[in-house]
């Protein structure tokens, strides 16, 4: 009796040995190994809503985008949101308004950091730091010639459940628009700088991120990447690329326009280095609902653009003189019977009442292709001015007809000589049109080019 309770208390100390190690070394192992989760995107290109002409278009938009981060971060406390930046664009009048408001909408998001791309700096860096963002500028210090008072940090540390995140962002000295002018102040294209900072983040166990508009191979040739836990490289098409390794950096590619945002679930040592890593992309359609806490947001956007619009409106109206060069679909249907009726139960004859429909007949940046000429001598001003120009009609594809119209034995078609498909790629092209292919869709209008 004495011998077997000896054996069973030596049993059971042994299982309690045994306990102890075991639970020391899963101990140890959650404290070797930590998951964290981090949202990152790239150019956004000025687009603050996407273009809903078609289904391959409707992507993105910063109203969804709020949606899903918030979705994100109320089931992930511990998320981090970066961005490459690259957020506005400068490419018409009416750019510069559509870029307030984003800076307004990303502010209203969170980021913990955004890179400074050049193109964020097209109206100066005082404009893109009047909503307190959190841009990063690790060699641009000496952009003063683009301020009244620039103050991006070379570099953001933001700490989330013991997870040091330390983000940094190389500004292409190479694509500077500041290159050649006399007494300009310009990025620095010496690395050690960067260099140094990257270590002693590395070495205090932060996770090293590195932005740049570079590519993956200019990148690795150019920048000291020693200490760089992900590098984020030039932002692809739209498309997120599949993460790859450059030594012990994993590099990773956003899309362009703001059409998705990436994701990555990382597990990280104890010195902060990345052991493993899981991707996915998150795409944002219109089955998103749009954030209700910016509705005003928005609504503030969209009238302003309409007040924008109507100004441009009363400016065109005083300075419209002599004979419009377009004459309109009517005047085409006495001698183009056939065609006028192919169009007018065509998805084209409708084109300016599906804008009336999702309140977007204001905005320029619709209204383009919805009508026939706008923002050209003698084209669609407004529906109240000149209605027989809206919708996508006959002009719209071969050109200003009214002396045509007039005297069709002496005068052609604008764009007579023009193949069809050229025709279409006024309109269709990749930006609002990306599904679109000629002898797919030329047989829902075919009729007589001649």
């Amino acid at each position: 009796m004495k011998k077997r309770l000896e054996r069973l208390f030596s049993l059971l100390v042994a299982a309690l040995f045994f306990s102890l190690i075991v639970t020391s070394v899963v101990h140890a192992s959650l404290e070797k190994n930590r998951k964290i989760d981090l949202i990152y995107s790239g150019n956004l290109d000025g687009e603050l809503e996407p273009c809903g002409c078609a289904v391959g278009s409707d992507l993105g938009g910063i109203l969804r985008r709020a949606t899903v981060l918030d979705d994100l971060r109320a089931k992930e406390p511990g998320l981090f949101v970066i961005s490459a930046g690259g957020l506005i664009s400068s490419f018409s009048v009416h750019d510069h308004l559509t870029a307030e408001y984003i800076l307004k909408g990303i502010a209203a998001l969170s980021y913990d950091a955004i890179g400074v791309q050049w193109q964020d700096l097209a109206y100066g860096a005082d404009f893109i730091n009047q909503d307190a963002l959190p841009w990063v500028t690790t060699n641009g210090a000496a952009i003063a010639s683009l301020a009244t008072n620039p103050t991006f940090p070379r570099y953001r540390e933001v700490v989330r459940d013991g997870v040091t995140l330390a983000f940094f962002s190389w500004l292409n000295p190479h694509q500077s628009p500041l290159q050649g002018v006399p007494g300009s102040q310009d990025t620095t294209t010496q690395t050690t700088g960067i260099a140094a900072s990257l270590k002693r983040a590395n070495n205090k166990g932060a996770l090293t991120v590195l932005s740049t508009t570079l590519s993956a191979d200019d990148a690795a040739r150019l920048l000291p990447l020693e200490n760089v836990d992900i590098l984020i490289v030039k932002s692809a098409y739209e498309v997120y690329g599949e993460p790859q390794k450059i030594g012990n950096t994993l590099v990773i590619r956003p899309g362009s326009r703001g059409m998705r945002l990436g994701r990555l679930t990382l597990t990280l040592n104890t010195s902060g280095a990345i052991t493993a890593h899981r991707h996915s992309v998150i795409e944002l359609p219109d089955a998103i609902a749009d954030a209700p806490r910016l509705h005003t947001w928005y609504q503030a956007y969209n009238e302003r653009i309409k007040q924008d619009y109507l100004a441009e409106v009363a400016l065109r109206k005083s300075l419209r003189k002599g004979k419009s060069a377009y004459a309109g679909a009517e005047s085409c249907r006495s001698c183009h019977q056939h065609e006028y009726e192919v169009w007018s139960k065509s998805d084209h004859s409708g084109a300016y009442e599906s804008l009336e429909a999702v309140n977007k007949s204001f905005d320029p940046g619709c209204i383009g292709c919805h009508t026939v000429a706008y923002g050209k001598a003698g084209g669609f001003i407004s529906i109240d001015l000149t209605d027989t120009l809206s919708g996508v009609q006959c002009e719209s594809c071969h050109g200003a007809a009214a002396a045509h119209a007039t005297n069709p034995a002496e005068a052609a078609v604008a764009n007579r000589e023009w193949a069809a498909p050229k025709m279409c790629a006024q309109c269709h092209v990749q930006k609002h049109s990306p599904d679109f292919n000629f002898d797919r869709y030329w047989p829902h209008i075919r009729h007589p080019l001649r």
